[in-house]
C-alpha cells in the first residue's frame, strides 16, 4: 500500500467531513500496538479480492461468521480512513521512526499473518506451553506454520533448536511435527487436544477469544500530543530523543491512560484469533539447555511470510516512520520477515530510531530499559539487538511465570527479584503495560493504558489456555 494510496484515503475522508474526532482516532494505535493488525485488517476491507472472500491463500479451517460483522465492518471503514489521515496530518512531521502495518506478502495473506507468540512453563514444571495466534480466520493448507525453540545454557547464546510444525491438510485436520520426537495427525479441534503418537506433546487448533487488549483511542490522543509538540518545534538530543517539556509529558501520558478522556475502554473488545496451542516436554525441546528463546514462522513452500517472537516489534519499531506505508518500508519489513532471529543486526540501527521516541514520551531521555549513559545514537543498541532478534526468552528452570522479560531483565540488568521467574510471554501477562513502562521509563510499571485483562480472561493453567471465542465476537 504506498503513500500516494494513503494520500487519497485522506481526500476522499475529507470531502466526506470524515473529521478525526468523529471516529476518535482509533486507527492510529490499531497499528501501533497491535503486533496482529497488520494491513490485511484495514486493506481487505477495500481491496476486492478480501471484500468478497477471494482470499489468494485456500482455506481449510473455517468457522462461522460474526453476527455483528456489517456493524464492525462500518467501524473498521472508519478506522482504515482515519489511518490516512492521521498519517498524514498529525505524525507526518515526527522524525523518521519506526512503525508498520506489514510487508506486502503477510497483507496479502492474513491466513500466514501471526498476531502473537506466547511461551510459558506449565505449574507443575514439566511442559513448554505455547500459543501462536493467526491473523486469518481458518488456516490454510498452503501455510507452514512452525514454532521454533532454541535452547542453550546462557543468556544470549543457544546451540540447539527444535522446530514444531504444523500443517493443515484439509478442512479440520492438521498434521504436526515436534522435531523427530513425535507427531500427531487428525482433528484439532477438541479443546482436550490432539496428543501425538509418543504422548510428548498435544497440540489444538481453531478459533478463540484473541487475549491481547488495548486502549487504542487513548494511544492515539498520546501520540497526537507528540505529534503538536513535533511540529510545534521540540530540542533533539544526539541520541534522537525528543526532549519534551513536563506539561507535554504529563499530557502524553494522560492520553495514554484515558479513553475520550473518560476510562479506559478496549476498543479490541470481543476479538476473535485462529490460534494453534501446543503443550509439549521440555525434555523435548530444551536439548542444548534449560534456556529457550521461541519464535514463531510462517512460509508458502519454503518461502518466508512472517516472524515474530516478542510484541510489537515491526508495529512500532521498524519502518521509515511511525505507521509508514511506503514501498521501502514494506520491503523492510519483508526483509525483517524472511531473516533469522542470529542473521538480524543489519535492523539494529532501525530500531534503535523508535526507541529514542519511545524513550522521550515521560520528557526523560536516557532512563529506558538497558539504555547506555553516553547521550550518543549507540545509547540504544543493546536493546535494539534484542528486539531486532525477535525471541521470546524463557527459563524452563522455574515453573512460576509471572512476569514480561523477566530472563532479560535478570542477565541484563540484575534483577535478582525475577530470577527465579520463568519470563517468557504467558497469555494471562499484562505485557503490553510492562512493554510501555520498559520502554518508556525503564520500569516494569507505572506507564498504563488504563486497561489490565481481556474481557474474557485466558488461563495459563488450563489447556487450550485461551478462552473460548463469544458468540458475538469480532470477525475482523
Amino acid at each position: 500500500m504506498s503513500a500516494k494510496v494513503i494520500k487519497a484515503w485522506a481526500a476522499k475522508a475529507a470531502k466526506r467531513a470524515l473529521a478525526l474526532e468523529s471516529v476518535s482516532l482509533e486507527s492510529l494505535g490499531l497499528r501501533m500496538l497491535r503486533s496482529r493488525s497488520s494491513a490485511a485488517d484495514c486493506v481487505s476491507l477495500i481491496s476486492p479480492s478480501f471484500r468478497h472472500g477471494r482470499n489468494p491463500v485456500s482455506s481449510t479451517m473455517r468457522y462461522r461468521a460474526s453476527r455483528d460483522l456489517s456493524r464492525r465492518f462500518t467501524e473498521v471503514f472508519k478506522i482504515k480512513v482515519l489511518v490516512a489521515l492521521v498519517l498524514f496530518a498529525a505524525l507526518v512531521t515526527m522524525a523518521r521512526a519506526s512503525d508498520h502495518f506489514d510487508s506486502p506478502a503477510t497483507v496479502a495473506n492474513p491466513q500466514a499473518d501471526i498476531g502473537d507468540v506466547y511461551a510459558w512453563i506449565s505449574p507443575e514444571g514439566r511442559r513448554l506451553n505455547l500459543a501462536m495466534t493467526i491473523q486469518g480466520h481458518t488456516f490454510s493448507d498452503k501455510v507452514q506454520y512452525a514454532l521454533h525453540i532454541d535452547s542453550g545454557k546462557v543468556f544470549g547464546h543457544t546451540s540447539a533448536s527444535t522446530m514444531i510444525v504444523c500443517r493443515f491438510p484439509a478442512a479440520n485436520a492438521v498434521h504436526c511435527k515436534v522435531g523427530d520426537q513425535d507427531s500427531a495427525s487428525g482433528d484439532p479441534t477438541d479443546p482436550s487436544g490432539l496428543e501425538g503418537r509418543n504422548h510428548r506433546f498435544r497440540v489444538y487448533a481453531a478459533l478463540r477469544d484473541d487475549p491481547f487488549y488495548n486502549n487504542l483511542k487513548g494511544l492515539l490522543g498520546a501520540y497526537a500530543a507528540v505529534s503538536a509538540a513535533i511540529k510545534n518545534g521540540v530540542p533533539v538530543d544526539s541520541a534522537g530523543c525528543q526532549k519534551f517539556n513536563e506539561a507535554t509529558a504529563k499530557r502524553i501520558l494522560d492520553q495514554m491512560g484515558h479513553t475520550d478522556g473518560g476510562p479506559a475502554q478496549n476498543l479490541l473488545y470481543n476479538w476473535t484469533a485462529s490460534a494453534i496451542v501446543i503443550s509439549v516436554d521440555l525434555d523435548v525441546v530444551s536439548k542444548g539447555g534449560t534456556l529457550l528463546a521461541v519464535w514463531g514462522t510462517t512460509s508458502i513452500a519454503g518461502k518466508p511470510l512472517d516472524r515474530m517472537g516478542l510484541p510489537f516489534v515491526k508495529d512500532t519499531l521498524l519502518g521509515s516512520s511511525p505507521f509508514s506505508t511506503d514501498d521501502a518500508s514494506g520491503v523492510r519489513r519483508k526483509q525483517f520477515n524472511a531473516a533469522q532471529p542470529m542473521s538480524s543486526t543489519g535492523f539494529i540501527a532501525d530500531i534503535q530510531k523508535m526507541l529514542a521516541l519511545q524513550d522521550a514520551l515521560d520528557g526523560k531521555c536516557g532512563n529506558q530499559l538497558l539504555a547506555g549513559p553516553e547521550e550518543s545514537p549507540s545509547r540504544y543498541r543493546t536493546l535494539a539487538k534484542l528486539f531486532a532478534e525477535d525471541r521470546l526468552w524463557v527459563d524452563s528452570t522455574s515453573s512460576v511465570c509471572t512476569q514480561f522479560f523477566a530472563v532479560e531483565l535478570t542477565n541484563l540488568r540484575g534483577r535478582k527479584e525475577f530470577s527465579h521467574d520463568c519470563g517468557g510471554r504467558s497469555p494471562a501477562y499484562d505485557t503490553a503495560n510492562v512493554w510501555r513502562s520498559l520502554l518508556i521509563a525503564g520500569t516494569t510499571t507505572g506507564i498504563t493504558d488504563g486497561l489490565h485483562q481481556d474481557e474474557h480472561p485466558p488461563s495459563a493453567a488450563v489447556f487450550p489456555f485461551l478462552a473460548a471465542p463469544d458468540p458475538n465476537g469480532v470477525n475482523h
